[in-house]
């Protein structure tokens, strides 16, 4: 015979039937390692970061094509002694930059900027068995959290892909008359290691919550907003592949003057190379004139946004379109600055480093107007 209860009397959980039911089911089913990859992530992060800069320093230091040849397995090896020291040099004075550009290189010379680029390779590598030692880690403890297998998958695959790409754009600086690789493979692998970086940013962002928050948070989204974003976002990945057309010719140490070019809105000459569209890709003053008008249309579109943010009802949302603007000042000023200065390296990378910066701060603000932070009805 069942037991009375009195009508106050608390139910404690042990005395729960087996048909209660159960909370929090999507964030359980999807738990898995969520720490552990959201780590994983970070340190990619922090890797790309760096992979940027040293390809930064690597370009401005001309150091590119001083190793000739793509081995990916072999090539972490460096030269161990003299002879291998000599073989090195002498594949790379048959090129054409050490002919035209650096001939009677010494050996010591050489060494300083084979050092710089078989570094960049070498921290290419490293993230390659970051990223393998943690995806396939999750995989064979089984806890790579649900639906996350083909997100990290993808990971490996433009890595793996901006290897190649990597190995394209130096080919291409081996080719007779070339001084330099061709600006326009700069830009290819500049861009998707942009691309990559966002993913992962995307990523960090996605695990910083439970999927349960996302999904109510995403309730609040404000649609409109996100997809003026979508538009910021492509003008911000434009103006950085302009950036990367002006690293690649070295259009940023001509044209010193600001605003105007040379005396001029338009630089002098435009349009003397043929092909009609090498002058979109060589001619240094017309790369240049490119980069500053993509520069002008982003800040007056950012402006823009921002104008529409200051309306949001979240706190925080408002916020992250406030740094996006700050950051985009900086950047511009940061820019009209190093180009003044004739593009100095030490200045150039700050300014390649910024470009980082106001990726990441774009992404993050959209990424909030999705998916805005719970505030107090005070805000």
């Amino acid at each position: 015979m069942a037991k009375s209860r009195a009508i106050f009397e608390e139910v404690s959980s042990k005395d729960k039937g087996s048909n209660a039911p159960v909370t929090g089911g999507i964030d359980a089913a999807r738990r898995g390692a969520r720490g552990f990859l959201k780590g994983w992530l970070i340190v990619l992060f922090a890797l790309v970061v760096m992979m940027i800069a040293v390809g930064g320093l690597t370009r401005l230091t001309d150091s590119g094509l001083s190793i000739t040849e793509w081995r990916p397995v072999t090539g972490a090896i460096p030269p161990m002694n003299a002879a291998d020291w000599a073989s090195e040099f002498e594949k790379y004075q048959e090129i054409p930059e050490y002919q035209l550009q650096n001939k009677g290189m010494s050996m010591s010379e050489f060494k300083v900027i084979y050092w710089w680029e078989w570094g960049h390779r070498q921290l290419g590598r490293f993230v390659g068995l970051v990223w393998a030692i943690g995806f396939f880690g999750l995989l064979a403890t089984r806890q790579m959290p649900v639906g996350w297998t083909g997100k990290a998958a993808l990971l490996g695959a433009l890595g793996g892909s901006q290897g190649a790409i990597g190995w394209w754009m130096v080919s291409s600086g081996l080719d007779n008359g070339m001084l330099d690789v061709a600006s326009y493979r700069l830009a290819t692998h500049l861009g998707l290691a942009f691309v990559i970086l966002g993913v992962i940013a995307w990523y960090v962002l996605q695990l910083s919550r439970s999927d349960g928050a996302l999904i109510q948070a995403r309730r609040l989204g404000e649609p409109v907003l996100a997809k003026l974003a979508v538009v910021l976002i492509a003008l911000t990945g434009l103006q950085i592949l302009m950036g990367a057309l002006v690293a690649g010719i070295d259009a940023g140490r001509n044209y010193i003057d600001w605003p105007l070019m040379a005396g001029g809105f338009l630089p002098p000459d435009l349009f003397t190379l043929e092909p009609l569209w090498r002058n979109f890709f060589e001619d240094d003053g017309l790369v240049q004139f490119m980069h500053r008008m993509t520069g002008y249309i982003l800040f007056g579109f950012g402006i823009f946004i921002w104008l529409r943010a200051r309306r949001s009802p979240n706190t925080q949302t408002r916020f992250a379109f406030n740094l996006v603007l700050a950051m985009m000042t900086v950047q511009m000023v940061l820019g009209i600055v190093t180009v003044m200065n004739s593009s100095p390296w030490e200045l150039a990378i700050v300014h390649q480093f910024g470009a980082v910066v106001l990726w990441v701060l774009v992404l993050r603000a959209r990424f909030l107007a999705i998916y805005p932070l719970a505030q107090s009805v005070r805000g």
